[in-house]
């Protein structure tokens, strides 16, 4: 993404050493900790939104920071509560956090980066950029829920799907392009358009990332966490709403009970492919893509908006 780079490289590297700044307490274990989780750089995708929205809107102020600050901090307190929900031993190609200090301190610390998060944002009155997280971070855990129930029962249409992954991903990524905008926009309606653009932003992201855990799906290896986790994807919930009752009960029963078998997961994957579930979900991925494009380009033509359109095109190019 050179052109993002390009854009808000500066604004980036400041934010960074925001992140550094923020990421230290005196007390020694909990140091220790966000010593660590600093050094876990990951994409940084929704400090990018934050701070690219607002450079559409003007020149990146400290509220831009903090708006970015917030949102990474909070990203990466859900990431290290995760772990322990999962009891995930990695993360990022590195031992996670629960592996090295176990559950109680790595809970204490997805408490500690949540509340510094809020209290980083109501030290400087930053109640609408707040508002915004806060109404976000209420529909990813309803989201979250949601895909939990449905997940038991396995009984997944398209619309709830939708809702599922508006909830989870889309929201937050809303919330991103929203703070940073209204960091700089002074319109509201501007505001609530680059709110539209990060939900179907968000959407095609999510829907890439069903297709990612496919893996090299052309020669039947996928990577199939998702379906050992029993979460019914687009690609698989297109396949079971259009093939035969026997296929259908076949497939459920892998997803059951034979969800970690690779000869299992490599018929499961010949079989969406062979039903056309791939290729719907890239449909879908690039009709929610071209949605949010199309939102995009009522703004001014921009480098500032051709490094969003950069953006754009590697969520749903990305190849992990």
């Amino acid at each position: 993404m050179e052109l993002v780079k390009q854009v808000i490289g500066p604004g980036l590297a400041h934010f960074e050493q925001y992140l550094a700044d923020a990421f230290k307490s005196d007390v020694p274990l909990l140091n220790s900790i966000l010593v660590y989780l600093a050094k876990q750089k990951g994409k940084r995708m929704r400090p990018m939104v934050v701070l690219l929205c607002a450079r559409l809107g003007g020149n990146i102020n400290e509220s831009s920071y903090r708006a970015a600050l917030f949102v990474e901090m909070l990203h990466i307190s859900t990431l290290v509560h995760d772990d322990v929900v999962d009891d995930a031993m990695e993360r990022r190609s590195a031992f996670s956090v629960n592996a090295l200090w176990k559950n109680r301190a790595t809970v204490f610390t997805g408490d500690y980066l949540f509340t510094k998060s809020v209290l980083l944002l109501l030290s400087h009155n930053e109640h609408r950029v707040l508002k915004i997280f806060s109404v976000a971070a209420g529909k990813v855990i309803e989201g979250e829920l949601l895909q939990l129930e449905k997940s038991r029962k396995l009984n997944l249409n398209e619309d709830v799907y939708y809702d599922i992954i508006k909830g989870k991903t889309a929201t937050l990524l809303a919330a991103c392009c929203a703070a940073g905008a209204a960091t700089t926009f002074k319109d509201e309606y501007e505001v609530q358009q680059l709110y539209k653009f990060g939900e179907l932003l968000g959407m095609a992201f999510q829907v890439k990332d069903d297709l990612l855990d496919y893996g090299n799906a052309d020669i039947g290896k996928p990577t199939g966490n998702d379906i050992k986790e029993k979460k019914v994807t687009l690609p698989l919930l297109y396949t079971l709403n259009n093939c035969d009752k026997n296929l259908r009960k076949q497939l459920l029963y892998i997803i059951k009970h034979k969800n970690t078998d690779v000869d299992s997961l490599a018929f499961l994957t010949k079989e969406v492919i062979k039903h056309g579930g791939i290729d719907y979900a890239q449909k879908k991925m690039q009709f929610f893509r071209d949605e949010a494009l199309k939102i995009l380009h009522q703004f001014p033509a921009a480098p500032e908006r051709l490094a969003m359109e950069e953006l754009v095109m590697y969520s749903t190019e990305r190849e992990k």
